[in-house]
C-alpha cells in the first residue's frame, strides 16, 4: 500500500501516541520493574537464559500463526520481518489497553507497510484471534482436568473456568458477527464514531476463503497453544531459577489460572490479578510462598517489562520517517 502524506501522518501520530503511553506506563510501574531487575540478578543464570529462549519462541509462534494465513493468501513474509511487529504489537497492547485495539491497528498498519494487501492482513488478524481463543479454551479444559487429577478442582474453580469458556466463545463470535455486518450501515449514533466505522469496514474485507478455512484455523490454534505452553515452561524455568523444583504441570496450571484471571478481570494488563491468581495456585499445589512470588514476578518481567522496553525501541525506530 503506497504511503501517502495522509497515511504517513496518521502512522506517525499512532506511533507517537504509543510512545507516550509506553513512557507513562513505565513511570507508573517503576517499582515493579525494579523488583524484576533485583530478582533477575539473583536468579540462576542458566535457567534464566532458558526462560529467555522460551519467551523468544512465543514470538516465533505468534508470527508463524500470522504467516500461515498470509502464506495461504499468497503473501507470506519472512519471520525476520514479522518478529519485530510481534514485539511492537505486544508493546501496543500493553501500553494502550483496550481489548488489544492499539495492537490490532498497529498489526494491520505494519503488515500493509510490508506490502501485504489489507484483505489478507485483516484475515491474519481475525484468524489469529479465532485460533487464539480456540487454543485458550482447549488448554483451560486441560487445566481443569489437571486440577481434578490433583483433587483441587473446587466448585469455585470449575465455575471460573466455565465462565471463561463462555467468554472465549463470545469474543471471536462477536468479531465474526461484526465482520458479517461490517459493510451494512450503522445506527446514526455509531456512524458518527469514525474509528469504529473504519474498523468494521476493514473487518469486512477479510476473505471468506481464509476466515472459514477450518484447517487453517486449526494450524493457527496449534501455534497459539504453543505460546501458552512456552509461557508455562517459562514459569517452570523461573521456579527452577529461584531454587524450586522444576514442575511443568504445576507451572502450566498456575499460568492458565493467572491468564484466566487476567482475562476475566477489568484491570488493565491484569496487573495484580494475574500475579495473585498465579501465586495462589502455585501455593495451592505445594510450592512455597517465597519461590512462588519470586518466580511469578520473574515471569511477569519477561512477558511484560522486557517486551515493553524492546517495543519502545522498535516503535521509536518505526516513527522515524523513511528517507
Amino acid at each position: 500500500m503506497p504511503l501517502t502524506p495522509r497515511t504517513g501522518a496518521l502512522r506517525r501520530w499512532l506511533l507517537a501516541v504509543l510512545l507516550l503511553a509506553g513512557a507513562v506506563f513505565l513511570i507508573r510501574h517503576f517499582v515493579q520493574l525494579e523488583q524484576f531487575i533485583a530478582l533477575a540478578r539473583r536468579a540462576q543464570p542458566a535457567w534464566l537464559i532458558a526462560a529467555l529462549v522460551l519467551q523468544f519462541s512465543t514470538y516465533v509462534s505468534v508470527v508463524s500463526g500470522w504467516n500461515a494465513v498470509l502464506g495461504r493468501a499468497g503473501h507470506a513474509q519472512s519471520l525476520r520481518r514479522l518478529i519485530p511487529i510481534a514485539v511492537s504489537k505486544l508493546f501496543a497492547d500493553q501500553a494502550v489497553p483496550g481489548a488489544g485495539m492499539g495492537g490490532n491497528v498497529l498489526l494491520i498498519d505494519r503488515l500493509t507497510a510490508l506490502g501485504t494487501p489489507r484483505a489478507p492482513a485483516m484475515a491474519a488478524l481475525l484468524v489469529s484471534m479465532i485460533g487464539f481463543y480456540a487454543a485458550y479454551a482447549a488448554l483451560a479444559v486441560v487445566m481443569l482436568l489437571t486440577l481434578w487429577s490433583h483433587r483441587q478442582a473446587t466448585p469455585l474453580l470449575t465455575g471460573v473456568v466455565t465462565t471463561f469458556l463462555l467468554v472465549a466463545l463470545a469474543i471471536p463470535s462477536l468479531a465474526l458477527w461484526l465482520r458479517h455486518r461490517g459493510s451494512q450501515p450503522l445506527s446514526p449514533r455509531l456512524e458518527g464514531i469514525g474509528p469504529l466505522r473504519r474498523l468494521l469496514a476493514a473487518i469486512s474485507e477479510a476473505p471468506d476463503a481464509l476466515v472459514k478455512d477450518r484447517h487453517l484455523i486449526g494450524r493457527v490454534a496449534v501455534f497459539n497453544a504453543m505460546i501458552f505452553l512456552a509461557d508455562a515452561a517459562t514459569l517452570a524455568a523461573c521456579l527452577r531459577a529461584v531454587g524450586d523444583p522444576f514442575e511443568p504441570s504445576i507451572a502450566f496450571v498456575a499460568l492458565m489460572s493467572g491468564s484466566i484471571a487476567m482475562t476475566l478481570t477489568p484491570i488493565p494488563l491484569g496487573l495484580g490479578s494475574f500475579e495473585a491468581s498465579c501465586i495462589a495456585m502455585l501455593t495451592l499445589l505445594g510450592v512455597k510462598l517465597e519461590p512462588a512470588v519470586a518466580a511469578t514476578l520473574l515471569l511477569r518481567g519477561l512477558t511484560l517489562w522486557l517486551p515493553l522496553f524492546l517495543g519502545l525501541i522498535l516503535i521509536r525506530r518505526q516513527r522515524k520517517p523513511s528517507p
